[in-house]
């Protein structure tokens, strides 16, 4: 089967996808000649592409999993060993990814990658559980990490009534859609201002931890490995956990389109952004155990704020604001990649063409950006998030240990590929390995939630055949279906983008 991009039909027989140059259809069914290109810009540079990256890994992860890792290895030292190998594997995927994003040259991350190496259906399968709930579902939970943050410091000596919380994250949520439909570079901008906020939350809880290790606050370093549990159920929870808190490092791959010069970019912001994250992730956790010893973190919901009450004073109440500025920054982040996922999926013909479609002066995919705004909002205010996350975190990790393990076969089918970035095949090979480790040991430790998760996964196939394969839909549904994409392309003043495959 050849893949061939779903268009849509409109009454009068024309053809919405690569008919319009620069100008939105007239009510009347006559397109006015075209006026200027319309297409997303090259506007991230290497420091907007240093400063996405971070600012979408550093969220409420470093600030809540520490506490999961350590339920999960039982003790001080391998909990440290843990988030150190968490890094490092981090590190093989995103370097494994940065030689995909400079080889493939598209936007779209796991699922181009995938859509390239294996195929429509597994690519469909993919957006189809992001589309759906595992993006919804994410985003709401890290805006809910926001709202609570935001609102901690006016709610000191009492409980934070639940619907605060979900009416400032609705808020928060709002704004950062908000940015961005509007502008590429505000967004790019903003999130560079956010990263240097995450950097300062992460100093004001490494700082004072080392000057406590200077002082020689050791005494919950003794006995480290004291009362480990290395087993077979609580290891693979203990990454994932880790995992979680890291993942954000594969997100400029979505964007590779817009990336300045992205064969030299890619690679130098994947490096730094890593390397930067991985050590202070690791010092962070040095830092807790310097103050709180292990049963005080296990008791604790918000490590941070406890470390900050302890160490901090009055300045503690700069925390939850900083942790807020890191959610939001990852909220933003988070959105501006998976817009452009949509974006391509549709562009391919996996999702309706609306998605695919720029706004004709902010020159943003503002139809790809707010089709997650209803979805994320009935999951705000629906039930528990966290065992959606659960159900489907192993979906996540089978696709890109899927997508590098994908790398080696490519160098084998196509060994005269232009590669400008290459990496020893051992780091590709150690880390899908270790993708499908923790996926086959989640399913024997967890067997109900990651059979859930693989049910809702297999929703996909029949969705593929149903949406993408048959073409004999009734006419009344395609009249439908055209009206609709013509009527939003009218409202949300967008058009689609010329000559979108050229790169």
């Amino acid at each position: 089967m050849t893949r061939k991009p779903v268009v849509a039909t409109i009454p009068n027989g024309g053809y919405l996808q690569g008919t319009v140059k620069g100008s939105l259809p007239s009510p009347g069914g006559k397109e006015p000649p075209g006026q200027e290109t319309v297409m997303l810009k090259k506007k991230i540079t290497l420091l907007r592409g240093i400063s996405f990256i971070i600012g979408t890994i550093i969220g409420s992860g470093i600030f809540i999993s520490p506490k999961g890792v350590l339920q999960n290895t039982g003790s001080v030292g391998l909990s440290l060993i843990v988030w150190t190998a968490c890094g490092v594997l981090s590190l093989f995927g995103a370097m494994s990814y940065a030689e995909l994003g400079t080889s493939i040259k598209k936007s779209g991350g796991h699922y181009t990658y995938i859509l390239e190496i294996y195929g429509p259906l597994p690519a469909f399968v993919r957006v189809w559980v992001e589309l759906l709930i595992i993006r919804p579902a994410g985003t709401a939970v890290i805006s809910l990490a926001f709202g609570h943050y935001f609102l901690e410091p006016f709610f000191i000596h009492c409980e934070i009534p639940k619907l605060a919380i979900q009416l400032i994250t609705a808020v928060g949520l709002t704004a950062v859609m908000v940015l961005n439909s509007t502008s590429v570079s505000w967004s790019a901008r903003i999130q560079i201002f956010l990263t240097f906020c995450k950097l300062i939350a992460i100093l004001i809880i490494v700082v004072p931890g080392v000057m406590q290790l200077i002082k020689g606050q050791t005494q919950h370093f003794k006995d480290a490995f004291s009362g480990s549990d290395a087993s077979i159920m609580g290891l693979p929870l203990a990454f994932y956990y880790g995992m979680y808190a890291y993942a954000g490092w594969f997100y400029l791959n979505f964007v590779t389109e817009e990336v300045e010069n992205p064969e030299r970019n890619i690679p130098l912001a994947i490096g730094i952004s890593m390397a930067i994250v991985t050590i202070g992730y690791v010092l962070m956790n040095v830092a807790y155990f310097t103050t709180i010893s292990a049963e005080e973190l296990l008791l604790s919901n918000a490590v941070a704020v406890t470390f900050a009450e302890r160490l901090l004073g009055n300045f503690s109440l700069a925390v939850p604001i900083c942790v807020a500025l890191t959610c939001f920054g990852s909220m933003n982040g988070g959105v501006f990649a998976a817009s452009r996922l949509f974006y391509v999926a549709s562009r391919e013909g996996h999702l309706p063409e609306i998605l695919s479609m720029i706004h004709v002066r902010k020159h943003t995919p503002l139809p790809a950006v707010f089709v997650l705004y209803p979805l994320t909002m009935v999951m705000l205010f629906s039930g528990d998030l966290y065992s959606l996350l659960n159900f489907l975190s192993f979906a996540r990790w089978f696709f890109i240990g899927l997508a590098v393990a994908g790398l080696i076969y490519l160098r084998y089918k196509r060994p005269d590929m232009h590669r400008p970035f290459k990496v020893p095949l051992f780091i590709p090979a150690l880390f899908s390995f270790t993708c499908f480790f923790m996926v086959a040991l989640s399913l024997y430790s967890d067997p109900f939630s990651t059979g859930i998760g693989f049910i809702l996964t297999l929703t996909g196939v029949p969705a593929y055949y149903l949406f993408v394969i048959w073409d004999k839909k009734p006419k009344w549904f395609r009249r439908l279906s055209g009206r609709i994409t013509r009527t939003l392309q009218i409202i949300l003043e967008v058009v689609p983008e010329e000559d979108c495959h050229k790169l």
